[in-house]
């Protein structure tokens, strides 16, 4: 037993005297190591240049301790539009996809919407009927199709849709359809302590159901226009029914509103990508206090994606293009600041 004893405190102590042996001889492995682990990029699919470095100095200032511009995590709130901004809005706002589709599939309950409009015209096909319409038959296609369930049965037909549904142009799942820059500037911001919030003039309960899976995002922090909602007892269970009347607008004025309304706290950093979030940009970068970043993603690649601007009918970016400057926008040209758009790109 004595001898088993001995030759353990050997052993013991001849790997104790490797290891040290080991960190001595090998000090600038670890330097190496730790080097490496400063230099990674956060933003891998942007291009180098001043925009993403703009990104990156902000960041660091803000989060790193002593800085003269620190921001404490607590108050560390970033605020996204959505269309156009964290996914494609072309050629259609994918939630007026959705209520189209709806339509259809719910034409056979319907049989007068084969001779109103503008049923008529969205079954037909006819699409610059229904546009022509305006925002008022925009807003009877979505209120028919996005009430008289309960928030639950709404829910699963949101998350049947974006698990099946496809985009026209790319034959992608529509949940596919996101920009990849954008998505790793959520992970960045959030690794660095930013709480990451959706404000977007789509609904809520369209966004809600599939924002944890494709953006890291969940639910409740989700801003977004609403339908009123009523509670109800059916069949012994209580419910919220979803009514057919609009209960908040989250675009342009509203969305500062529905910021302090959700969240209670001016953002730090907001982006948008049309004139839809002038306010929202505006109400960020004048704040007092914090530094503040405002950011615009400008559409200009119509060959990887779409080119639009000053005269589109969606995304409509003009007063936000013409005031960047003097608020200090960070406007990012998709064409020359993303390597890659969408994660499915090669």
């Amino acid at each position: 037993m004595r001898i088993k004893k001995d030759i353990f405190i050997l052993l013991i102590a001849t790997l104790t005297i490797l290891m040290v042996s080991c960190n001595q001889s090998q000090p600038k492995i670890e330097q190496t190591k730790e080097i490496t682990l400063t230099v990674a990029d956060p933003l891998p699919t942007w291009n180098e240049g001043l925009n993403k470095q703009a990104i990156i100095n902000f960041v660091n200032k803000t989060t790193k301790e002593g800085s003269p511009d620190f921001i404490p995590v607590i108050d560390r709130i970033a605020c996204f539009d959505n269309d156009g901004t964290l996914w494609s809005e072309q050629p259609m706002y994918f939630q007026l996809a959705f209520a189209i589709d709806r339509v259809k599939s719910m034409a056979q309950e319907h049989p007068e919407w084969k001779t109103t409009q503008p049923f008529k015209a969205l079954l037909e096909g006819d699409m610059k009927t229904v546009m022509a319409g305006g925002e008022k038959a925009l807003m009877q296609i979505l209120m028919i199709t996005h009430s008289g369930m309960t928030t639950g049965e709404f829910d699963q037909v949101v998350k049947e849709w974006i698990n099946k549904a496809t985009h026209p142009g790319t034959k992608k799942f529509y949940k596919e359809m996101v920009y990849q820059p954008m998505l790793e500037l959520l992970d960045y911001l959030r690794v660095k302590g930013y709480k990451t919030y959706i404000v977007s003039g789509g609904g809520i309960d369209f966004m809600r159901p599939w924002s944890q899976e494709v953006y890291g995002i969940p639910a409740e922090h989700v801003i977004g226009s609403s339908v009123k909602v009523k509670y109800e007892i059916v069949d012994g269970q209580p419910v919220l029914i979803k009514l057919p009347e609009i209960n908040s607008i989250d675009d342009k004025e509203g969305k500062p509103v529905n910021i302090h309304q959700h969240i209670g706290k001016q953002p730090v950093f907001t982006a948008g990508n049309s004139d839809g979030d002038y306010a929202m940009l505006q109400w960020t970068s004048t704040a007092k206090g914090y530094p503040r970043f405002g950011m615009i993603v400008h559409h200009t690649d119509s060959l990887r994606e779409y080119a639009y601007d000053r005269n589109s009918s969606i995304g409509r970016l003009e007063k936000g293009l013409d005031d960047a400057a003097k608020y200090n926008w960070l406007v990012v040209n998709i064409k020359t600041d993303w390597e890659k758009i969408y994660p499915f790109e090669k």
